[in-house]
């Protein structure tokens, strides 16, 4: 079990490391980078014409070594199909934004309404193949019947998938920084499947893990590339899913703790102006506002990474 999640790793490595110097030779040379928000810190227009998309490269990469190696051990099961729909299909969704994004060479891509509704349909889409497994709504039944149990865990699927996937890109806004987070987050939950003996889980954990390290190389200060919406909207939604069918959605709120604490800054920062006139923070994100207090890049990075890793291992330590 351990060597063949080891193979998934290093498959979505290895395929990672090939294609992502291929695409960032190709974005430049028809210069296609991402164009930086003017609200953000000024001195990230220097960014400006940096490659993205990134993350189709090591979504793709998890995906297809997540699917070979399955077939080839143990056949693809239904937890692995819901997985990868997870990660595939917020990709899609994050792919969209960002083209648009690059073709109307602006920093505004699908409307909130347009995004938020596709996200929506994947999180559906996920529900509706789970619904023979009666045991994935276990989360509910202790408190409520069945009935109301099947439209609670629908909804809360729905609200963790939205939710984290949302979360995750709003990490995205300094070098490596989601890249790191997510290796920490998946890494938790590779080890919590292999504790439960979750075949499946792990290695679609593992092959994510195997495509962040590449990209890693490439994405951290100053970076090659952008992973862009299509591999944060991806990492969310992934890990949501993880949490989900490990049964231990809760686990998310530790495990991804800096995720959390981001998106909470954007909420509260826009709840504090609308009603007070004032802002909390200097700038959110929250990593924006370490960086207005003149925290370097790298610094933020590795502050927010071990946060991440205290809360995994604060999860594990207490719960695992």
């Amino acid at each position: 079990m351990l060597i063949t999640s080891i193979i998934a790793l290093v498959s979505s490595l290895v395929l990672t490391a090939i294609f992502l110097p291929w695409m960032i030779i190709f974005m430049r040379s028809h210069h296609e980078g991402q164009e930086i928000r003017d609200e953000g810190p000024k001195w990230h227009q220097k960014k400006s014409g940096t490659p993205t998309m990134g993350g189709v490269i090591f979504v793709l990469a998890a995906a297809i070594s997540s699917i070979w190696v399955a077939a080839w051990q143990h056949g693809i099961n239904k937890t692995i199909w819901i997985l990868v729909i997870s990660l595939l299909g917020y990709g899609i969704i994050g792919f969209l934004d960002d083209g648009i994004k690059l073709f109307y060479k602006r920093n505004l891509g699908l409307r909130a309404w347009q995004k938020l509704l596709l996200q929506i349909l994947i999180a559906v889409v996920i529900v509706w193949i789970a619904a023979t497994d009666n045991f994935k709504f276990n989360l509910f039944i202790p408190f409520f019947g069945v009935i109301t149990s099947v439209i609670l865990f629908t909804l809360f699927v729905i609200f963790w998938l939205v939710g984290f996937s949302n979360a995750v890109n709003l990490s995205d806004g300094l070098d490596g920084l989601a890249t790191g987070l997510s290796i920490v987050a998946y890494g938790t939950y590779a080890y919590l499947a292999f504790k439960q003996k979750n075949f499946a889980i792990l290695i679609f954990c593992m092959s994510v893990i195997g495509g962040l390290i590449s990209f890693f190389i490439f994405n951290h200060k100053p970076a090659k590339i952008f992973m862009g919406d299509a591999g944060s909207l991806a990492l969310g939604g992934g890990l949501a899913a993880v949490s989900v069918f490990l049964n231990r959605p809760w686990s998310l709120l530790l495990v991804g703790i800096v995720f959390v604490c981001e998106t909470a800054s954007v909420i509260l920062q826009v709840i504090s102006f609308q009603t007070t006139g004032k802002r909390i923070f200097k700038m959110t994100p929250v990593h924006h506002h370490f960086e207005m207090l003149g925290w370097s890049e790298w610094k933020v990075d590795i502050v927010f990474w071990l946060v991440g890793l205290i809360g995994s291992i604060l999860y594990l330590v207490i719960w695992g």
